[in-house]
């Protein structure tokens, strides 16, 4: 079942909002963009506390919009935001222990999105560790371990998983040895997610619906950022500049997690603005213009915002 319910009006502006982003200078930008973009009614953060069940939660869908919004690309370090998902879940199941390290490592993975913190993560996630090459019998039962984020997402039973792949780290420099390895030859194990599963996952830690209510609050402390100018000038990464809190006035309420690379910038968001719908936007964006382009998703974010 679909979460959001498709709003023909936002599909309309959405598709203006590209064309025209793209007529700036920007040619063949529809084939590089997938986004999911809601708007809520009221707000949405811990929408599901009042609620009797969680199939209450899931029944109530927002109007929405999507462009390539199934699409998988590279999602650089948004898949940081499963990977912290999944660690409330195994903490729930008991799965990890509830340690200083583990918890200082999240909130490193998504408050200065860390690729060192993203490593221990998913070490613990899985039981697995990175290291010299394997045997291809080693390195098979290896993987098993390493597909367990996989195998977790899958269980959900979401439509919008399809296609998609969480079993990597995130590096700076990139894989070595049995990672490497892991990656194939051809790079086809590379992470991949699409805007609508992302958008997803971000709806139901927004309205406490994912894990339990106080696992979401946990997830949301975490992806709250400032938007002082202040404290922006003072940290050059801070996910906000040149993504979509960038196209934010200062009295927003912005809940975030970025992702940037050489070949990517992405971003997905949770907004509220008095006077405004709130809204969730998620955008990846493709290629190696548009990860230089600090200008696009605050200008998409701006256009989209508006009454």
């Amino acid at each position: 079942m679909a979460f959001y319910c498709p709003d023909g009006a936002m599909a309309q502006r959405l598709q203006s909002c590209i064309a025209a982003l793209e007529a700036d200078g920007r040619p063949g930008l529809g084939e590089q963009l997938s986004i999911t973009w809601l708007r809520y009614g009221t707000s949405w953060l811990d929408r599901a506390a009042p609620l009797s069940d969680l199939a209450s939660f899931w029944k109530e869908q927002p109007l929405g919009a999507g462009w390539r919004g199934d699409q998988a690309r590279y999602p650089a370090s948004v898949v940081k935001l499963l990977y912290l998902v999944a660690a409330e879940a195994w903490l729930q199941r008991q799965l990890l222990d509830d340690t200083p390290e583990l918890r200082g490592a999240l909130a490193d993975m998504i408050r200065d999105s860390s690729n060192d913190a993203t490593g221990l993560v998913l070490d613990l996630l899985t039981g697995t560790t990175s290291g010299p090459e394997l045997s291809p019998q080693a390195l098979e039962r290896w993987g098993d371990q390493r597909r367990l984020v996989n195998q977790w997402c899958s269980q959900l039973g979401w439509s919008e998983w399809q296609g998609c792949n969480a079993c990597q780290k995130t590096w700076g420099d990139g894989p070595y040895g049995r990672e490497r390895q892991f990656y194939g030859a051809a790079l086809d194990n590379r992470n991949q997610l699409n805007t609508d599963f992302t958008a997803r996952l971000l709806h139901g830690v927004i309205g406490g619906a994912l894990v339990s209510p106080p696992a979401s609050g946990r997830m949301r402390d975490l992806l709250a950022r400032s938007l002082d100018p202040a404290q922006r000038a003072a940290d050059p990464d801070n996910q906000v500049d040149g993504f979509l809190g960038g196209g934010l006035p200062l009295e927003a309420r912005l809940w975030s997690k970025a992702g940037w690379m050489s070949q990517a910038r992405h971003d997905a968001a949770y907004v509220e603005l008095e006077g405004q719908a709130p809204m969730l936007l998620v955008v990846f964006s493709e290629g190696r213009e548009r990860a230089s382009d600090e200008r696009l998703l605050p200008e998409l974010c701006r256009l989209l915002l508006a009454p």
